[in-house]
């Protein structure tokens, strides 16, 4: 268990990610996700309000009330994005408090554990929307808050503003995409969220799919990559560099008698910062096969060729002569 980020409460060391719920997993894999995620001990389920546009809260509200699990699990939605709309994120008191009330509903509960921005709101002016995040929380329908996809610049206006006004919840984590295909987080984000005692909850850890190794030879047709609505989604890691990393995972996985999947989340799960990876599987079947990482210890040798074959780019400001680390 580990502390989520700078709060009092702690989580597993994965998370359950709900984003297919409702669309590509049906209610009955969601209902054996759930069950295989609380056998393992996990406690930490992920969601939003526009996953499906609600459906992914509603189903997750309703196995909640099955399983009765409500005080065993810690909850977090997040709000601000508008898919398909000409704004696109909307971070607006107006916006913000009206969503969290939806979200409240369809989850049926009283209280959201861990309330997060999905993104930043160019059209909002952050006091704003820091302001709506401090009613959410003194009314009690909101215990700690996080963020998503915000910039290194972006996470440490808001931080610094709500240590200016004395929030009555500070920013506890960010929900970044992190993975051995994508480390562009290690440039800014991972030394502002050290520095500010930020909780990082890596999202597609497993790079969009590929690194379980299932694209190296071909395209399953039942994949996301043969989709053609997600297959660009996927097709960002089709490269050159994509494929030396899968290799070397699945090298490394051969060895170790393990799935490139648990040596992927592996290597993230123990990441300077990382509180949880958040695991975002389509089928029960896929997510008991992800929760195995949990017991896969990489040794040195295995944990330091994968930071090498993956290493990002680093360049001015946020590395050499100016910086001294």
């Amino acid at each position: 268990m580990r502390p989520l980020g700078n709060s009092g409460i702690r989580v597993g060391a994965l998370a359950l990610g709900t984003m297919t719920w409702g669309r590509t997993t049906d209610e009955y894999d969601a209902r054996d996700q759930l069950a295989a995620f609380l056998d393992a001990g996990g406690n930490l389920i992920d969601t939003a309000d526009v996953y499906v546009d609600g459906v992914s809260e509603e189903l997750l509200g309703t196995l909640i009330q099955e399983f009765e699990c409500r005080d065993q699990i810690v909850l977090a939605t997040k709000a601000v994005s508008l898919p398909n709309t000409e704004r696109r994120f909307d971070a607006s008191r107006k916006h913000l408090l009206a969503a969290l009330e939806r979200s409240l509903k369809r989850l049926d509960v009283e209280t959201i554990d861990l309330w997060q921005m999905h993104a930043w709101d160019p059209n909002t002016p952050i006091d704003e929307t820091l302001s709506a995040i401090d009613q959410a929380v003194s009314s009690g329908k909101v215990r700690y808050v996080g963020i998503s996809n915000y910039s290194g610049w972006q996470t440490t206006r808001a931080c610094t503003l709500q240590q200016v006004k004395g929030p009555l919840a500070p920013i506890v984590t960010t929900q970044m995409e992190y993975s051995l295909l994508e480390r562009g987080i290690e440039r800014e984000i991972i030394p502002s969220a050290k520095a500010l005692a930020i909780g990082i909850l890596p999202w597609s850890p497993l790079g969009r799919g590929v690194l379980t190794g299932k694209y190296r030879h071909s395209i399953p047709i039942d994949s996301r990559g043969a989709n053609p609505d997600t297959s660009s989604f996927v097709n960002a890691y089709n490269d050159e560099r994509a494929r030396r990393i899968v290799d070397a995972v699945a090298t490394a996985a051969e060895g170790l008698g393990a799935s490139p999947a648990e040596v992927a989340l592996a290597w993230l799960r123990d990441r300077p910062g990382v509180v949880a990876p958040i695991l975002g599987a389509r089928t029960a079947a896929q997510l008991v096969l992800a929760l195995g990482s949990l017991e896969l210890q990489l040794p040195s040798e295995i944990h330091a060729a994968l930071d090498d074959i993956s290493e990002p780019a680093m360049g001015y400001p946020e590395a050499g002569w100016a910086q001294r680390r």
